[in-house]
């Protein structure tokens, strides 16, 4: 029963001082909001680029353009150094980051049609390395972690599993949906093959 007696108390004090609470909340609202200082590294005597950093801040940033297989030069296996299986169409391909890029493919053709063509056409089994959704991976090059993002592959992935219609079209053209979506990595200049 104290207990209650006492947060009844402390209660009735808080709502009884409408006045301090009000005192508390004026003052933070006359005094003006600070922002926080952006980090910058350490300053280095003589060092040009510290007054390039602060002149990059006060430009707004633009996003970066969006690039499809219509902007695009699709590429072709002499471009990537790899086969591509003969009805896909190029999709789009990404930056990955130190100097390589990934290509992606789809196509209508099953999962189990495109493993099987590759194995042959590579002379490799792979391995599968997702068994849902069904993703299998041939690995083309060796994997330097020190050079690469991605290790040269060739990577096929089933985008009919669990009743899926497929992986959308970005280009809005026929078809509207591809069972399958081939991801290639290429190896970079200079790098024997396998």
């Amino acid at each position: 029963m104290d207990v209650r007696r006492l947060v009844t108390v402390c209660l009735l004090a808080v709502l009884a001082t409408p006045a301090a609470t009000s005192a508390v909340s004026t003052s933070a609202a006359a005094e003006p909001q600070r922002r926080q200082p952006v980090p910058r590294p350490f300053p280095r005597p003589g060092d040009p680029s510290q007054d390039a950093v602060e002149a990059r801040d006060e430009r707004p940033t633009r996003p970066a353009p969006i690039s499809t297989a219509a902007t695009q030069e699709v590429p072709t296996e002499a471009t990537l150094g790899l086969p591509i299986y003969p009805n896909a169409r190029f999709i789009t391909s990404y930056d990955a980051g130190r100097g390589q890029r990934y290509y992606l493919f789809g196509t209508n053709s099953s999962f189990q049609e495109m493993v099987a063509y590759y194995s042959v056409v590579l002379d490799e089994r792979g391995d599968r390395v997702f068994d849902v959704p069904a993703t299998h991976i041939f690995e083309v090059g060796r994997f330097r972690e020190e050079e690469m993002a991605f290790p040269p592959s060739v990577t096929i992935k089933d985008y009919t599993w669990n009743g899926s219609d497929g992986y959308l079209n970005p280009s809005g053209g026929e078809p509207d949906r591809f069972k399958t979506v081939i991801q290639v990595v290429p190896q970079l200049p200079g790098q024997p093959q396998r």
